[in-house]
């Protein structure tokens, strides 16, 4: 095992947008034991433990929701230029908020990864982590990302996903790839 030395050190972020229950969560932290076991500072910095420490009292409005993409997307670039590989998995349903992110990453010399879990809805549903497609069934809940509220897809992510159709392992294998050929990893 090679392991890195302080000045090796290249940080990243690497955003995982996608549905509720598409997977992210469970790529990103598969993909930050990869990362861990060859020596890399990782962090996951995971969109439900950001509502409840940063972005508390928040809701879910479009503005709302783009005031915390981007506090996130900041936490994010703040680790990555700092040489952790920072790993997002957060819904960020619309494409301006995540280009925003983006374009924060590129001012600063950032390097920045779009990884789009691409999880049709049936199967979201399906998995339903939360019960949170149940709530909105059962009328308890509305505003749901891709049901009754707008989640606009990646036009040209730096990689798409397909989770339905491979293990938890492979697509973290997959993000890993990246991150190597990118020489991030």
């Amino acid at each position: 095992m090679t392991t890195l030395q302080e000045t090796d050190v290249t940080g990243a972020t690497v955003w995982l947008t996608g549905l509720p229950s598409a997977g992210k969560t469970t790529i990103a932290y598969e993909l930050a034991g990869r990362l861990r076991e060859r020596g890399h500072r990782v962090e996951v910095l995971d969109g439900d433990e950001i509502r409840e420490f940063i972005s508390a009292g928040l809701g879910f409005s479009r503005e709302d929701r783009h005031t915390n993409v981007q506090r996130i997307g900041f936490v994010a670039e703040l680790l990555a230029r700092n040489g952790v590989l920072a790993l997002v998995p957060v819904i960020a349903p619309y494409a301006d908020s995540r280009e925003a992110v983006r374009k924060r990453h590129q001012a600063n010399g950032t390097a920045y990864v779009e990884v789009h879990v691409a999880t049709p809805v049936e199967v979201c549903s399906e998995r339903d982590v939360k019960g949170l497609y149940a709530k909105q069934a059962a009328g308890e809940l509305t505003g749901l990302t891709g049901v009754d509220d707008p989640y606009e897809e990646p036009e040209s992510p730096d990689l798409r996903i397909e989770s339905q159709n491979q293990t938890v392992q492979e697509s973290a294998a997959a993000v890993y790839a990246l991150l190597s050929e990118r020489g991030l990893a």
